[in-house]
């Protein structure tokens, strides 16, 4: 005897008011892919503001306020230089926008060695080593055969990427020399297929709906400006004497006329058997509606209003701080989570080029992008220095952490968020008083206590 199979779909069925069945309208809705192509992308990004600043902003929020080295200054120093050398932030910013536009870019990890189908050992770049940082879209680097080896780093992702150079060699290159960023990573490389294997979908794929409903409701609403006003004329046995040619002629010729000396504001004349009226449109639920539409394309880019928009918050006592601190927030994971990995060889990279070794003390945090108001700068500068306080205690040789080890840290954090200004040189300053008005006291002393008498005589 055979196995029944029996399939069961859990559903709301209502067959009196066609709620689930072939009836319903609902029912017949279904996703589809929407296809995008790369001229398609270009022509959304140059030519309409929304596709182009659903993009950007996220990538340049992310980069704008950058990261904190935390390490010794001199240390500090020379890598922020190495960073500028480089244009690491620039060409970070362009590798990001182009990721997000086309669903994938790099950037190459240049040391000036040849063979760049071996991994990058970042043990052997010195000082300087680190000659030039490259972006490149996926449209310019082909993604290689996947790796399948659940063993290796590299699991799910292209053995070797190619690159076309101008004469038209193929030139390999080790993912491990390349600093990779995806759009939107697509769920599954093995159901979804891609005119650029290896790489994810453009960002815009999934808001390009939203998008052309907001821009369709918005050219409509442009275009209903131009017809806000009609003039209805009746005019007697129109439809009668419509097909007589020079009837059409003169009716044409009449109104012409009239509009011309009507202008604007004048006086229309008419026959007295000819009626006028005019009908003007209302406008006073259309913000409302096209809001809507911007609304849904901000939740849909998961950019708030306020910030894709560039307007205030509606409603009362609205500020959109929470909105924007959320915001912030997921920019903060996404730097953790997606950007500081993508980073880490380069990182390793610039370390080493800058100082010529690798500290391992040295590391970075990103920097709040959240800004602070005066008050809240002034009460975080309390606080910072209060949890120094207690540290050191009031009692020497009680101290919970050495006092000039606590003073150091202290110094180091004032400097970085900016607390105080200017702090670093003046310490410096300082110091260098400091010595010179001790080396005048023991000169004094040493005169004080008796003729000077020189070495070789002593």
């Amino acid at each position: 005897m055979g196995n029944i199979i029996a399939f069961v779909r859990d559903s709301l069925t209502n067959m009196v008011a066609n709620l689930g069945t072939s009836r319903d309208k609902a029912a017949a809705s279904f996703y589809s892919m929407p296809i995008l192509s790369d001229e398609d992308l270009l022509n959304a990004y140059r030519g309409a503001w929304l596709p182009r600043k659903i993009v950007d902003i996220p990538a340049f929020d992310s980069m704008r306020a950058w990261r904190d080295w935390q390490a010794k200054k001199p240390q500090i120093e020379a890598i922020e230089a190495e960073e500028k050398r480089l244009n690491v932030k620039g060409k970070l910013l362009e590798t990001r926008i182009k990721a997000r536009l086309w669903g994938g870019a790099a950037m190459v990890i240049g040391t000036g060695e040849q063979d760049l189908t071996q991994p990058l050992d970042v043990e052997r770049v010195g000082k300087g080593g680190l000659k030039y940082l490259t972006v490149m879209s996926r449209r310019q680097l082909t993604a290689g055969e996947i790796d399948r080896d659940p063993a290796s780093e590299w699991y799910g992702k292209p053995k070797l990427y190619q690159i076309k150079s101008a004469e038209g060699m193929q030139v390999d290159i080790h993912p491990s020399r390349l600093v990779i960023f995806n759009g939107n990573p697509p769920p599954d490389d093995e159901l979804v297929t891609t005119t650029y294997a290896g790489w994810g979908d453009s960002v815009l794929l999934s808001v390009v709906d939203a998008i052309k409903q907001a821009d369709g409701t918005a050219s409509n609403i442009a275009s209903l400006v131009f017809e806000a006003k009609v003039n209805v004329i009746r005019i007697p046995d129109f439809m009668q004497n419509l097909g007589d040619e020079r009837y059409r002629a003169k009716i044409l010729e009449r109104y012409t006329l009239a509009a011309t000396a009507k202008g604007i504001n004048g006086d229309l004349l008419l026959d007295k058997e000819e009626e006028y009226e005019q009908k003007q449109a209302s406008f006073a639920t259309l913000p409302e509606v096209l809001m809507s539409f911007l609304q849904i394309v901000s939740g849909a880019a998961d950019i708030p209003a306020t910030r894709l928009l560039g307007q205030s918050p509606a409603g009362m006592n609205a500020t959109g701080e929470s909105d924007l601190r959320n915001y912030y927030d997921r920019l903060q994971a996404m730097q953790e989570v997606e950007m500081t990995p993508a980073m880490a060889r380069l990182d390793e990279c610039i370390i080493r080029s800058a100082l010529g070794s690798r500290d391992p003390n040295i590391y970075y945090e990103w920097a709040p992008l959240w800004g602070m108001s005066e008050k809240e700068k002034a009460d975080v500068f309390k606080t910072k220095a209060d949890a120094a306080r207690q540290l050191v205690g009031t009692t020497p040789g009680q101290e919970i952490i050495p006092r000039d080890a606590v003073s150091d840290a202290l110094v180091n954090t004032l400097v970085e968020d900016g607390s105080l200004p200017g702090l670093d040189a003046a310490i410096e300053e300082y110091g260098k008083l400091s010595d010179q008005e001790e080396s005048e006291e023991e000169v004094s002393a040493a005169v004080s206590s008796g003729p000077l008498i020189p070495p070789s005589e002593r």
